[in-house]
Order: structure tokens, then C-alpha cells, then sequence
């Protein structure tokens, strides 16, 4: 029996997420990681606060909130092993537990854009990190260093497949189903104005 993983690129449409696409000329310029179809378990390293692009880290990221409202995105998915996928996860704990001591590796998209090998203790961006979690599986290793990988080289690894493109609050609402949307529009009529 297997397990299946998501690899989730989006474009969430900030400036930084231009800036990174203004050099890789793609579209989708953040990786996550998630372990549900309903990405209601999605890792990556990114802000730590939605206002402030330079405090970033280790972040367990919600899907339909902040950033992600109106981004687009594609969603691959892989088959792992029950040993492969509890590596990852634990791997995951881990950096849950000891989140303070990772910081974003901002110097390594330097070093990507020079080709220049960046790599620092507790320190990724995005794509480094998924990379990182995917090397963790035989199945899933990409023939690229995890410190250079770029976000659409998952969309050429052999052993991702193409799930969905297009808005990603249509599809979590739809892998989660519409009770939460209705659930959600109707807590916000009632909140009060801050």
C-alpha cells in the first residue's frame, strides 16, 4: 500500500513573488508540501507574517487565508511508501518542534541566480526545502541539488503528476467541500469591525 503526497506551486501575485518570476520568466514561484488532498497539512519556508517579507522561516501554511486568497496554483501528486512518507512527516515534527532555529534562506536564491552553491544550517527557500523533503524518498529524488532547485522544476520530475491547475481557493473548497466556505461567510457577517 502507498501514500500519496502533494507538491503545491502557487503565485500568490506579491512583489516578491514577481521579482523571483521576473527571473525565472515562470509563473508559479512558491513551492509547499502538504500530506491531504484538502492541503489542510501544507509546510513550506516562507513569511512568518503576511506584512513582512523578510521574517520568514519554517511555516505551516493555510491554504485559504492571507496570501493564498487569491493565488493560482498547480498541484502534483506522488506515490511514496508507508516508510518514505513517515520520514518526511517526522522529518516535519521536527522542524515543528525546533521551528525557532529556521530561518529563510534568502542568500540561497542569490546563490541560485548565480549559480553559486548557498547552502546554511536551519536556513530554505521554498523549493529548497520540498526538494529536501522529496530526497528523503528513493522514489522521489531529483537529479538537481536541493539548493538549486526552482519551483518549476517539480513540474518535470517523473514521478509527479498534474492533479489540478487554476484558483486554489476552487479547489481546496471543493476537496473540503462547500460546509466550510458557508461555514466561514457566515461567521464574517456576523464579526464585528476591527
Amino acid at each position: 500500500m502507498e501514500k500519496t503526497v502533494y507538491i503545491v506551486l502557487t503565485n500568490t501575485g506579491t512583489l516578491f513573488s514577481k521579482a523571483i518570476g521576473m527571473y525565472t520568466r515562470k509563473d508559479m514561484n512558491h513551492a509547499s508540501i502538504a500530506f491531504d488532498a484538502g492541503l489542510n497539512e501544507m509546510y513550506s519556508f516562507g513569511r512568518k507574517n503576511r506584512h513582512n517579507p523578510f521574517n520568514g522561516g519554517f511555516v505551516r501554511e493555510v491554504p485559504t487565508e492571507g496570501l493564498f486568497k487569491s493565488a493560482t496554483c498547480a498541484i502534483y501528486k506522488c506515490e511514496v511508501t508507508y516508510k518514505e512518507y513517515n520520514q518526511m512527516r517526522n522529518k516535519i515534527r521536527h522542524m515543528e518542534q525546533c521551528k525557532e532555529l529556521y530561518k529563510y534562506n534568502l542568500i540561497g536564491l542569490f546563490g541560485v541566480a548565480m549559480n553559486i552553491k548557498i547552502e546554511r544550517e536551519y536556513a530554505f527557500f521554498c523549493s529548497q526545502f520540498v526538494a529536501t523533503m522529496m530526497n528523503e524518498c528513493q522514489s522521489t529524488q531529483l537529479q538537481i541539488a536541493p539548493y538549486f532547485v526552482q519551483p518549476h522544476h517539480f513540474e518535470q520530475h517523473s514521478s509527479l503528476n498534474l492533479l489540478y491547475k487554476g484558483n486554489l481557493q476552487t479547489y481546496v473548497y471543493d476537496k473540503r467541500g462547500i460546509e466550510e466556505r458557508v461555514q466561514k461567510n457566515t461567521w464574517k457577517r456576523f464579526a464585528l469591525p476591527v
